[in-house]
């Protein structure tokens, strides 16, 4: 350790202590950290970001000679496969746009730097979650980002959808969002002409209304809605003409015509040079304008042709985003006046390219296929669907694969869901969609698969066996776990079992989704503790085919409060859970959900605009299950008798906890005796401690590490400490800590209480009873393994406290000490022997490190 880094992290410990510690008695310093936060609270609200740059360059063009991009491609973000729905990103240097939004949407694009800052316009092709379902969480981040005004076009539901997502979002001050409904004129900006195709389908509404050509029994569908119409909250129930107004339409679909600007042909300059032109003089100008502008021009009496000087012209070519989500939708799709304009030998004809969101059981129809061929020889089809099982969260890949090194059992490797259904069999030649597949349209029509996501497994592990001693440290780890008999072997109980499926916070990124937690409580039986954005494709690269039996089993939800980080995932779990227990042959029953009874606002307003998803829940409001708790209504009470019975469980019991309004903590306990307490979003919360009482695992958010508790309290979370301080006061036998900052992305910072109680969780970890004492075996293999990000981390945090150093400086240069009486803040020279004896002490630790990796 030199010099220099000693002395930054001893100047850093004695800040923490001086401007940190909560312990200290010194009323001038708490009077002096006080003064200080103004000046923290300033650079925490910084005013809103200026306008973007491609927006003022936007404002330039308006004022200039307006031109077609020199280079537009569209590219795959979503496939349409069963974790991720099919969605579009189309570039071009003036304007980008997003066709499709379904969960997972947002991740992919941060992951893949496909830039959220940069969209101004979204295309819906249906009002199906699949099409919007990341839509809350994409609104939020563009807003975040600066962004003033997002255009929605589709279906005209738009409007009822974005109001519904206020009820959890809030007024969404800073950005305008506009909805461009399909009855509007078509849409013109720099890059290209977007004309919207309404299509009509008659659809026999009898048919089960998850999803169209699915039917269901008419006994089962009359129980359904008995079902679900007796358990909403009590106040949609007795008014039930309060209710929105009905507006959802399942027979729309809308297909998008993409017209690319027509571009000027380019000026070749040596050519020019070679007639004699006045290439590099002011005269040039003008006699390039008028070239380029298809106009010949006479120069020292020589006529200069167009086509002397520069490249042919493009006149912009047309490209096809379309829907046909069942075989209804075959016929008015293929008898279309507007889309027949651009078959081949159509007035419009002939099409670049058509994007076909069809499942496979359309694309086999001989009808369907039969109108592709009519598009001629020269158009591509390019087809998301189910079929298309290609991988598409590469990190989450990466890094599990990389933990699995380190335990098997704890850290599975991920997998792929898998159709079972046969391709269908086409006489025109299709592409099919893989993440980051790109068409270019200009400056040439190509394939471009350069960027094409692939797991190249041999790779991620050579990789983690090339950073310093890890596999010394995973093979120190399997020793110890091997050679010590209070350690569990692999035959350890299956059941309860706790597998973590989003452990970051706020919004989704490419190692830590966001919140969800599945328990499995036997073969069964499972709960969801919260169900944030992506739940549904965790769920599918977890258990991979098995996702079907893991939804059928599960008969609860449990959601802790009403961000959108913990809830916008509970619509996908829902629908996908109707289509397991057909594939599967099982009968339907609705979810019990545990959660805000202000969940309804949300539920009800999508059902009512959207699609039909109520008959899918029972719902219990989390204060009824709070100790002490009168509940009055007969169907509530059968309902929690009916939750304990069908989870063998003694008791669901709910906590308030510090955080928003109505917000919950949970805490479960069996039939057999254990008991697991899932503490939601909160600070230390008394309530939990005291509920919790000896409990076998406390699940609890660590969203800070320590020395932010400030931020903590702004931001009512709890920091690394605060949340270990909970489970040791609630004498937890174990504690894992979860729903961590986004800043620590692959780990967070340990703080000095860790101990063998402690763990981490990571996305797809797998924990049981059994592996209590082996999770912080674990922690030093994941040091190694993460070493240099947390060294990243230690030097951002020592930065901040070094901040904080000159901040006390200051105010002591500005305020002074006490005149009268002896002053509380320490003497610079007292300060000075304290740094002293720090430094020495690093340098004698730095000698000690340094003999043990000898």
């Amino acid at each position: 350790m030199s010099a220099a880094g000693s002395l930054h992290r001893a100047l850093a410990g004695w800040t923490r202590r001086l401007c940190c510690s909560s312990s200290s008695s010194s009323p001038h310093l708490r009077q002096l950290n006080m003064s200080l936060r103004p000046a923290r609270q300033r650079r925490r609200d910084k005013p809103p970001p200026d306008t973007l740059r491609h927006l003022k360059s936007r404002e330039k063009r308006k004022h200039g000679d307006m031109h077609g991009p020199a280079t537009v491609y569209m590219q795959v973000v979503g496939t349409g496969s069963r974790e991720n729905g099919a969605s579009l990103y189309v570039f071009s240097e003036y304007n980008r746009y997003l066709f499709n939004c379904g969960e997972g949407t947002q991740r992919l694009m941060q992951e893949h730097k496909l830039k959220i800052s940069r969209l101004d316009n979204v295309f819906v092709t249906r009002m199906s979650w699949n099409n919007v379902g990341g839509l809350s969480g994409l609104i939020l981040t563009l807003k975040d980002t600066g962004v003033p005004k997002c255009v929605f076009s589709g279906p005209p539901q738009f409007e009822q959808y974005l109001a519904a997502i206020r009820t959890f979002s809030g007024s969404l001050q800073g950005i305008d969002l506009a909805v461009r409904p399909y009855t509007e004129p078509h849409y013109v900006d720099d890059t290209m002409a977007v004309y919207q195709v309404p299509i009509f389908a008659k659809l026999d509404f009898k048919k089960s209304p998850g999803s169209p050509g699915q039917s269901s029994s008419p006994k089962s569908t009359k129980r359904q809605r008995k079902d679900s119409g007796d358990h909403l909250p009590e106040k949609q129930n007795d008014n039930p003409e309060r209710s929105p107004k009905k507006s959802r339409d399942p027979s729309l679909v809308v297909a998008f015509v993409c017209k690319l600007h027509p571009k000027k042909g380019n000026f070749l300059v040596m050519k020019a040079k070679e007639l004699g032109l006045p290439v590099g003089t002011s005269a040039i100008g003008p006699i390039v304008a008028a070239l380029k502008a298809g106009k010949s021009v006479v120069f020292e009496g020589k006529e200069i042709r167009p086509e002397e000087v520069c490249t042919p012209a493009d006149p912009g070519p047309t490209f096809l985003v379309l829907e046909c989500p069942s075989r209804e939708f075959i016929q008015p799709v293929c008898e279309n006046e507007q889309l027949q304009k651009y078959l081949a030998g159509g007035s419009e004809g002939p099409t670049a390219l058509v994007v076909h969101m069809v499942p496979e059981a359309v694309l086999a129809d001989n009808v369907y296929k039969s109108w592709m061929a009519r598009f001629g020889p020269t158009t591509e089809h390019l087809i998301l669907n189910e079929k298309n099982q290609t991988v598409h969260n590469l990190r989450s890949h990466k890094i599990q694969t990389q933990l699995n090194l380190i335990h098997s059992d704890i850290f599975p490797l991920l997998k792929t869901f898998q159709t079972k259904d046969e391709p269908a069999s086409l006489s025109v030649p299709i592409v099919r969609g893989h993440c980051l597949l790109k068409y270019q349209l200009r400056p040439k029509f190509e394939w471009q698969r350069d960027a094409v996501v692939e797991v190249d497994t041999k790779e991620f592990i050579n990789e983690a066996m090339e950073i310093p001693g890890f596999m010394a440290q995973v093979e120190e780890c399997k020793r110890v776990l091997a050679a010590n008999p209070a350690l569990p072997s692999d035959n350890v109980d299956k059941y309860p079992e706790v597998v973590f499926l989003g452990t970051g916070s706020a919004i989704p990124m490419k190692i830590r989704n966001v919140s969800s937690i599945i328990l499995n409580i036997d073969s069964t039986r499972s709960i969801l503790l919260d169900c944030g954005e992506g739940t549904f494709g965790q769920l599918c690269r977890h258990y991979g085919n098995d996702v079907d039996r893991i939804l059928c089993n599960l008969s609860t939800i449990f959601v802790s409060h009403m961000h959108a980080d913990h809830h916008t995932g509970l619509i996908n779990i829902l629908l996908e859970r109707e289509k397991a227990l057909v594939a599967l042959g099982e009968s339907f029953s609705p979810v019990t959900l545990v959660g805000p009874a202000q969940i309804m606002n949300w539920l009800n307003q999508y059902h009512s605009h959207c699609q039909k998803i109520l008959r899918h829940i029972n719902l219990i409001p989390a204060w009824h299950l709070v100790e002490g708790s009168k509940v009055t209504k007969f169907n509530t009470q059968d309902l929690i008798h009916s939750l304990l019975k069908k989870l063998e469980l003694e008791k669901f019991q709910t906590c308030v906890v510090r955080h928003c309004r109505n917000a919950f903590g949970c805490i479960l306990q069996h039939n057999s005796g254990w008991k697991i307490v899932y503490s939601g979003d909160t600070m230390p919360c008394t309530n939990l401690i005291q509920t919790g009482q000896n409990a076998n695992l406390l699940i609890h958010e660590a969203t800070l590490e320590d020395g932010l508790e400030e931020e903590a309290i702004e931001k009512t979370h709890s920091t690394t400490s605060q949340a270990i301080d909970v489970g040791m006061k609630m004498n937890a036998e174990f504690i894992m800590l979860n729903h961590f900052s986004q800043r620590y992305a692959k780990i967070p910072l340990f703080s000095a209480d860790f101990n063998e109680k402690v763990g981490i969780a990571f996305d797809h970890m797998r924990v049981r009873f059994g592996d209590f004492k082996v999770v912080p075996k674990l922690i030093p293999s994941l040091k190694t393994l993460f070493a240099d990000e947390i060294e990243e981390m230690e030097e951002r945090r020592e930065k901040r406290e070094l901040r904080q150093l000159k901040e006390v400086h200051g105010s002591f240069s500005t305020n002074g000490p006490g005149t009268r009486g002896q002053s509380s803040v320490p003497r610079i020279s007292e300060t000075a022997d304290e740094m002293k004896r720090e430094l020495e002490g690093s340098d004698q630790d730095a000698v000690h490190k340094r003999v043990k990796l000898t």
